[in-house]
């Protein structure tokens, strides 16, 4: 598999995760931004630091559920996303975000299908 479509295999699999991580009982979930609570399915995985940034993009700390109002058409609402997240983990912790997120890393094709098979595993733990 090409890692154009691990890259792709992996962003859906911990999406999944990090929305039903957050998710009650009864397959709802919050968005992190705006608080309006939605099924699953139909909110996102959104990210405070970029997805562009590699190091970060599928850093559990970096993501919360959003929905699709504040993810893609407030751009995230970062800000407030900023904020929550210094008073949910820490001001040291979300100033190590950033840091992590300025570095670069390289992930080849079997870094990517252990991140596949942890999430996917993680996943059906939540799911069971």
């Amino acid at each position: 598999m090409s890692t154009t479509k691990l890259v792709k295999k992996l962003d859906a699999v911990f999406s999944k995760y990090i929305r039903w991580y957050y998710a009650d009982d009864s397959g709802y979930v919050e968005c992190y931004t705006c608080a309006v609570s939605k099924p699953v399915k139909e909110m996102q995985c959104g990210h405070f630091q970029s997805r562009k940034h590699r190091s970060t993009r599928w850093h559990k700390n970096n993501c919360r559920p959003q929905c699709v109002k504040c993810n893609m058409f407030s751009q995230g609402e970062q800000y407030m996303f900023g904020k929550l997240l210094e008073l949910e983990i820490g001001k040291e912790n979300v100033e190590q975000l950033l840091a992590t997120s300025r570095k670069t890393i390289k992930l080849g094709k079997v870094d990517l299908e252990c991140l596949i098979e942890h999430y996917t595993e993680e996943l059906k733990k939540l799911t069971t």
